[in-house]
C-alpha cells in the first residue's frame, strides 16, 4: 500500500520513455494495468526482446530492459481489432484513472480510442500522450527513437570534441528524461483534478523535453550570440566557463580506468598540491586560477602523470581525505556490485523473475521519509494477470475468461 495505492492507470506505454513513467508511479503504489497486443505477442515493444539478456535464452520474455521497466505493473493482454476486446478495453477505462500511451502520435485514435471517446466512457479521465514532437504543430507526424529526438531537440550538437564532428549520446538516455516529465505530468493533472474534479488531455513532446536542457545553451546564445561549438571552447571534460582548474578526467593505473578530478577554487588548488607533493605543483603559474587556466594544457599532463601511478580508489581516497572534488570513475560492475553506497541507499533491488530468476533492477534515486517507494514485484510474463484484472476487476468468471482466450480476444 502506497502513497498512490488508490490510482489505476491503464497503460499502453512501452520502450523507456512511457515505460519508465508508468514505472515510477507503480513504485509508489499505483496499480498499472500494462496492455499488450497477444497477436504480436506484445512485440510493439521492441525491448521484449532486446539484450541483454541472463544466459543464452531468447525471446520476449527475456529482455533486460523489458525487464527492467515493467516491474510492479500487472501484465495482460487484449486484441483490439476485436469488438469485445473494444469493449473490454472501455470497462477498464472507466475503472482507470489515467490512460497512458507513447505511441506515434494517433495511433491510439485510429485504435478507436481519441480523447473524446475516453471522456465519454469517463468524463473525469487523464489521458497522457507521449510521443516525438506531440499532437500539435508541423511534425507532428514525423516518427522519431531516442538518438532522433536527442539530435533535434539540440543536444547532440552540444556533444564532442574540438574540431570533431558531434558525438551524440549513443544510448536513448533522453528517454528517461522524457519519462520523468511524463510521471511530473501525470501527476500534475491528478493535483488539478483532485482540486476541480476535472480530467484533461496531457500532450507530450518529447523532442521539447530535451530542448528543456539547453538552458544554458540557449541563454549564451541568444544573449550573447555564441553558438554551443566554436573555436577555443572547451571540450566537456574541462569546466566551459573557465572557473575551474584543474577540471578533467585522467587516466590512472592499469588498463581504462581513471580519476575525475575538478579544483574550484585556489584553496582547492592548495589542498590538492598537499596531496600530490611534487616540485611541479609549486610551479608559482599554478598558484591562481587565471594561470592554471593558461597552462591547462601543461597542468594536465602532470597531473595526469601523477594518476597514471596510482590505482583510482587510492586517489580517490587521498583526495576525499584532503576535502578536494574527486572520485574514481566507475565502471557499472564496482557501482552496483562493491561500492557500499548501494546497499545504503537501495538503488538497485532485487527481484525475482518467473523465468530468469533473480535480478537486479533500477531503484529510484530518492526516498521519502513517510511514504517511500517500493520495487518487489518482477515484470509478470506476457498476459501474466488476465485472470486477475478480468476476473477481479471486471467480474469475469473463469469459463468467460477461458472463451476469450479462445476467440482470441485476450
Amino acid at each position: 500500500m502506497g502513497v498512490l495505492s488508490n490510482l489505476r492507470i491503464c497503460d499502453f506505454t512501452g520502450q523507456l520513455a512511457g515505460a519508465g513513467a508508468t514505472r515510477t508511479l507503480a513504485a509508489f503504489g499505483a496499480q498499472v494495468i500494462r496492455i499488450e497486443d497477444p497477436v504480436t505477442e506484445g512485440r510493439w515493444d521492441i525491448l521484449r526482446g532486446m539484450e541483454p539478456f541472463v544466459d543464452e535464452r531468447r525471446g520476449g520474455e527475456f529482455g533486460g530492459g523489458f525487464q527492467n521497466h515493467n516491474v510492479e505493473k500487472l501484465a495482460i493482454t487484449l486484441n483490439l481489432r476485436t469488438e469485445r476486446g473494444r469493449e473490454l478495453l472501455a470497462e477498464i477505462v472507466a475503472r482507470s484513472d489515467v490512460v497512458a500511451e507513447n505511441f506515434a502520435a494517433g495511433v491510439l485514435a485510429r485504435l478507436g480510442f481519441p480523447y473524446e471517446r475516453l471522456r465519454e466512457i469517463r468524463p473525469d479521465v487523464i489521458y497522457v500522450s507521449n510521443c516525438g514532437f506531440g499532437h500539435r504543430g508541423p511534425y507532428s507526424a514525423f516518427k522519431t527513437w531516442g538518438p532522433i529526438v536527442q539530435a533535434c531537440s539540440g543536444l547532440t550538437f552540444t556533444s564532442g570534441l574540438p574540431d570533431l564532428p558531434p558525438a551524440g549520446w549513443g544510448y536513448s538516455y533522453m528517454d528517461h528524461h522524457g519519462a520523468n516529465f511524463m510521471a511530473f505530468a501525470i501527476l500534475a493533472a491528478l493535483v488539478h483534478r483532485n482540486r476541480t474534479g476535472e480530467g484533461q488531455w496531457v500532450d507530450m513532446s518529447c523532442t521539447d523535453a530535451g530542448a528543456a536542457m539547453l538552458g544554458p545553451v540557449v541563454l549564451d546564445y541568444t544573449v550573447n550570440g555564441r553558438p554551443a561549438r566554436r573555436p577555443g571552447r572547451p571540450d566537456s571534460n574541462h569546466d566551459e566557463w573557465g572557473s575551474m582548474a584543474p577540471h578533467n578526467v585522467y587516466a590512472a593505473l592499469g588498463d581504462d580506468e581513471w580519476v575525475a578530478i575538478a579544483c574550484r577554487d585556489d584553496a582547492d588548488w592548495e589542498r590538492l598540491a598537499a596531496v600530490v607533493d611534487e616540485d611541479w605543483v609549486r610551479d608559482p603559474r599554478y598558484a591562481t586560477l587565471a594561470g592554471r587556466l593558461a597552462a591547462q594544457a601543461d597542468l594536465d599532463d602532470r597531473l595526469g602523470a601523477w594518476c597514471a601511478a596510482r590505482d583510482k580508489f587510492a586517489v580517490q581516497a587521498a583526495l576525499i581525505g584532503a576535502g578536494v572534488p574527486g572520485v574514481a570513475v566507475q565502471r557499472p560492475g564496482e557501482r552496483i556490485e562493491d561500492d557500499p553506497g548501494t546497499t545504503d541507499f537501495g538503488l538497485w533491488p532485487w527481484v525475482e523473475h518467473e523465468l530468469m530468476g533473480r535480478l537486479r533492477v533500477d531503484g529510484l534515486p530518492y526516498h521519502l521519509a513517510e511514504t517511500d517507494w517500493s520495487i518487489e514485484r518482477a515484470t509478470s510474463l506476457l498476459g501474466g494477470d488476465n485472470d486477475l484484472v478480468y476476473g477481479d476487476l471486471l467480474g469475469l468468471s473463469a469459463a468467460e475468461i477461458d472463451d476469450l482466450r479462445a476467440e482470441g480476444v485476450i
